[in-house]
């Protein structure tokens, strides 16, 4: 059973950080693009950020350039996603997501894989 299990949310103040992880099992991540992705209440899940498997090549929202940073861990199947200078309006459940799939549909839709999710709270 494929599994993304999301950890490192919580509350903190504007301006402030967080470091969210997400490790995959079940199988190799390696040949698959990662990346997050967020929910914020009342709107549509969207993409925050994205990373070709070889690390080359990554890809952010407009809303979060420069102030988050996405990068993995082949070796553990693992995705980080560090977050600063967060605003009130990044307070949304962040998920992780992994597939086989291009960046551009990773971007558009995510991969086959979800993980559950984790609160992000950034109180003003």
């Amino acid at each position: 059973q494929v599994q993304l299990v999301e950890s490192g949310g919580g509350l903190v103040q504007a301006g402030g950080s967080l470091r969210l992880s997400c490790v995959g099992s079940g199988r190799s991540f390696s040949s698959a693009a990662m990346g997050w992705f967020r929910q914020a209440p009342g709107k549509e899940r969207e993409f925050v950020a994205a990373m070709w498997w070889s690390g080359g090549i990554t890809s952010y929202a407009d809303s979060v350039k420069g102030r988050f940073t996405i990068s993995r861990d082949n070796a553990k199947s693992m995705v980080y996603l560090q977050m600063n200078s967060l605003k009130p309006e990044d307070t949304a459940v962040y998920y992780c997501n992994a597939g086989t799939v291009t960046m551009s549909t990773m971007m558009r839709n995510g991969g086959a894989y979800w993980g559950q999710g984790t609160q992000v709270t950034v109180s003003s």
